[in-house]
């Protein structure tokens, strides 16, 4: 039980109607899981509007009620407050009331289009390979130590995000690394947070579904790096054109990594093959089990992390030479008669064309490449004939399939992506809705040697259909395709 007033400590207040000296037992955004002693938090949001739920709230138990707008009929009993915006006083009052984690950690925050994911994941196994017992709030699963906790979101909602940092905390965790979304950042998800160091990877085409525009969706990002204190440090991608802009106007040190540009870590490439990367890091060579150029960056941004963090070079390249990346990120696969099955989670025109470009190195001979992709419904729509055509510019054969189609009829995603191709791209690819037919197909037209790229989905285990997540791991299909075909 925490009291009112002490979580509501730096909070813009713009009206109390009540006493806030009073106890409460925990903070709620979400009308139907209050009890007896919450406080509820209306929250406008993009499906519904927290404050047509606050007579449900009160029934339910709330005691206090935290708006943006007093509602016509206040209740006897139940304390009002009036804040200038909800969504980043939930933040604030989340952090209160979970005794402020973030000061008692070292949390460090990775944000960009593509790379997230690998690079809090690479950093998570490095710093315990190092020794350190770590946190991880990722994508694909969040860690409190040795224990695995289910994900949902790329970054929670502030309620259940401080009460995991709580529990990291709670665990012994020294070190906490979290991938940062565009839309946690807008929403307010990491507002009151205390971050050592943050990381920008790069920035390309996503979620103007939910930005409307280039411009909006980069300032959601160099909003993260502008809140930073002085105290922490701000790593940004260099060789991306916006890396040098995420740092402008930001309070911490500022630095950089590159392949290219001159940089404070700086890479160049040696080797690029199916085993791995050699990589030279500022002057010192290295082997990694990382593939590909845009590994090669996200090898960078963990190496410069754990330098400002305090670990030596030697330990550093020691662990990360024999890391391998988080799950359904380049993850390969090969049948008997050496057909090479490649998952990744490339869901954005850039993450498509890295993926292939570096398929397209590996390439010894005439190798085909055969890429199943398809794009997910209900989400940024402008993408999807950028996606078909990269698709087929880098590709021998192209099957345009399902992926999350959500509450969209799938047929109508693969006719968007359809607009994009060329009459010479329409020459390569086939439409097969069913994805696992699509998987399948693909490994009917391979021969050995050949290589298929399963993109879109990654790690997920499931497809999302009108509302239903049904059982379904590419990974796992691709094995058991190659399987059949060795029997």
């Amino acid at each position: 039980m925490k009291l009112l007033q002490d979580i509501l400590f730096g909070v813009s207040l713009r009206e109390v109607v009540g006493s806030t000296q009073l106890s409460i037992k925990d903070i709620q955004i979400d009308s139907r899981k209050v009890q007896e002693g919450s406080v509820f938090v209306a929250i406008r949001g993009i499906q519904a509007d927290g404050h047509e739920f606050i007579a449900t709230a009160i029934q339910n138990g709330a005691i206090a009620i935290v708006c943006e707008k007093l509602p016509h009929s206040l209740q006897e009993g139940v304390v009002f407050i009036v804040v200038a915006n909800a969504q980043e006083s939930v933040a604030v009052m989340a952090h209160h009331f979970y005794d402020n984690p973030s000061t008692q950690i070292k949390l460090v925050g990775v944000t960009g289009t593509n790379g997230k994911t690998t690079v809090a994941t690479l950093l998570f196994k490095l710093f315990k390979g190092l020794g350190y017992t770590c946190g991880l709030i990722s994508t694909v699963e969040n860690h409190i130590g040795d224990t695995i906790v289910p994900a949902t979101h790329t970054t929670p909602d502030p309620i259940q995000l401080n009460a995991l940092l709580q529990k990291m905390v709670q665990a012994g965790c020294t070190h906490v690394f979290m991938e940062v979304s565009s839309h946690a950042i807008h929403q307010h998800r990491i507002t009151g947070l205390q971050f050592v160091g943050a990381a920008f990877t790069n920035i390309t085409h996503d979620h103007l579904d939910y930005h409307k525009t280039f411009e909006a969706y980069l300032e959601a990002k160099k909003a993260f790096f502008d809140a930073l204190p002085s105290s922490a440090f701000a790593l940004s991608n260099l060789d991306d054109k916006n890396g040098a802009q995420m740092l402008l106007d930001t309070k911490a040190k500022k630095l950089t990594y590159a392949l290219h540009a001159p940089s404070n870590y700086k890479g160049k490439i040696l080797e690029n093959q199916l085993n791995g990367l050699v990589l030279l890091v500022n002057e010192m060579e290295v082997h990694c089990r990382l593939i590909g150029t845009f590994n090669a960056y996200n090898f960078l941004a963990v190496y410069g992390i754990a330098i400002q963090l305090g670990a030596t070079s030697e330990a550093v390249l020691t662990v990360l030479s024999a890391l391998t990346g988080a799950e359904g990120r380049f993850d390969y696969i090969i049948s008997a008669d050496q057909i090479i099955g490649i998952v990744d989670y490339a869901h954005t025109p850039d993450a498509l064309e890295n993926v292939l470009t570096t398929i397209a190195k590996l390439r010894k001979g005439n190798e085909q490449v055969i890429t199943v992709v398809g794009c997910g419904g209900d989400r940024d729509k402008t993408k999807r004939p950028i996606m078909a055509q990269v698709a087929c510019d880098l590709s021998t054969k192209v099957f345009l399939t399902s992926d999350n189609p959500r509450s969209e009829d799938p047929n109508d995603i693969i006719k968007d992506m359809e607009q994009g191709l060329s009459s010479s791209a329409k020459r390569k690819y086939i439409n097969i809705v069913d994805r696992k037919e699509a998987i399948k197909a693909a490994v009917s037209f391979a021969q050995p040697g050949d290589i298929i790229l399963v993109a879109g989905k990654g790690h997920e285990k499931y497809q999302e259909i009108k509302g239903i997540k049904h059982d379904f791991d590419d990974k796992k299909i691709l094995q058991e395709l190659f399987n059949d075909l060795a029997k």
